[in-house]
């Protein structure tokens, strides 16, 4: 039989295959091993009759192998293959990509000196409903160009527009997340230590519109106020000691930056949540300065809707934040629940739903 034909455009039918396949098959019951193997070692794939299907591969790493352009083009890439290949539904899909890679990352602080943090990384992009994937490893690349540079969020753009262009897509969204030191004073005994701030940072781009979003966790005592004057008239009314409940709280302040607006240092807004509820946590201290925490305490007494509605003041206060988020966390001693509130100003951070994590992740042992 001759299986040969003319060339021509048209690939082989099933068929035609099938011709070549049993061809292929009887000629090699008559060929020895190596006249197969010398065809083409592939072959042997076709033919278990022979034995010569499993491939003798080398068990030593090629350490002198060396990339070629060839060669790199040779390499399979199913996750940016045809849209044959997709799984499920063929539906956009908003965000992938890659979270919690790290970095050291070089701010500046508001007092004009400079701190390398170790920072964790999350990127994204959207993917269309026809594309299979994407390169994840482009989105770590882009940051890696720019991880030398002292952070802001024009570096962040730079970096957002590169591994965005890379993955053709029109979505995207960059988050930092790190732990930023700032030194603390004692409240009377003059000493001082770092207070751990957890901040994290967003440039997210929807529609061609983009917004930049810090998020601070500020954790702070609250006093119950009603617990107070309970135990101050059990003293009053029958010489009853009694002591008020307080508790470690944790308030996460969300805001969107104006654009046109100047810097906001992250030392400004932690400056505007002590305004707002001025009991924070302590670093340093003495017997001296345990009393003025309880004084403090005493003297800023407040619900945990009280502390929404102060922090909410703070912000409405300045011109540099647009829309924003209160989510305040009251971690009860009394209770064997939480106080908790959402306070919310603008669209930004509007939302119907809440995830089923969020309270849990105020918790701030320490």
């Amino acid at each position: 039989m001759n299986i040969h034909t003319p060339e021509r455009e048209q690939l082989p039918d099933r068929s035609e295959a099938e011709a070549a396949l049993n061809v292929l098959r009887a000629w090699a019951r008559q060929a020895s091993e190596a006249e197969i193997l010398a065809l083409d070692p592939s072959v042997a794939r076709l033919l278990p009759q022979t034995g010569l299907n499993y491939p003798s591969l080398s068990r030593s790493y090629p350490q002198d192998f060396v990339v070629d352009a060839a060669y790199r083009d040779s390499l399979p890439d199913l996750q940016n293959g045809p849209s044959s290949l997709i799984r499920g539904s063929r539906q956009q899909i908003q965000h992938v990509g890659i979270s919690n890679f790290r970095l050291p990352i070089r701010f500046h602080t508001r007092d004009s000196g400079d701190l390398t943090l170790e920072t964790s990384i999350t990127g994204t992009v959207s993917l269309e409903a026809d594309k299979k994937g994407i390169n994840m490893s482009r989105i770590m690349r882009s940051f890696y160009a720019h991880s030398e540079r002292t952070f802001s969020f024009e570096v962040m753009e730079a970096a957002l527009d590169g591994y965005k262009s890379d993955l053709d897509s029109f979505d995207a969204r960059i988050q930092m997340r790190f732990s930023f030191p700032m030194k603390v004073e004692s409240l009377r005994s003059g000493l001082s230590g770092y207070q751990y701030y957890d901040i994290a940072l967003e440039l997210v781009e929807t529609g061609g519109v983009r917004q930049k979003i810090m998020h601070l966790d500020y954790v702070y005592s609250s006093t119950c106020p009603c617990s107070l004057e309970l135990s101050e008239h059990a003293r009053a009314m029958r010489g009853q000691l009694a002591t008020p409940h307080s508790q470690r709280s944790v308030a996460r302040i969300s805001v969107q930056l104006d654009r046109e607006s100047d810097c906001l240092w992250f030392e400004d807004l932690i400056d505007a949540c002590r305004r707002a509820v001025p009991t924070e946590t302590q670093v340093m201290v003495k017997r001296e300065d345990e009393q003025a925490f309880a004084e403090l305490n005493a003297a800023n007494p407040i619900f945990v809707e009280d502390a929404a509605r102060l922090f909410c003041e703070q912000l409405q206060a300045d011109h540099r934040i647009a829309d924003f988020r209160v989510v305040a966390s009251h971690q009860e001693s009394l209770h064997s629940h939480d106080a908790v509130s959402i306070l919310i100003q603008g669209e930004t951070f509007a939302s119907g739903s809440l995830d089923p994590k969020l309270f849990s992740t105020l918790v701030h042992p320490g």
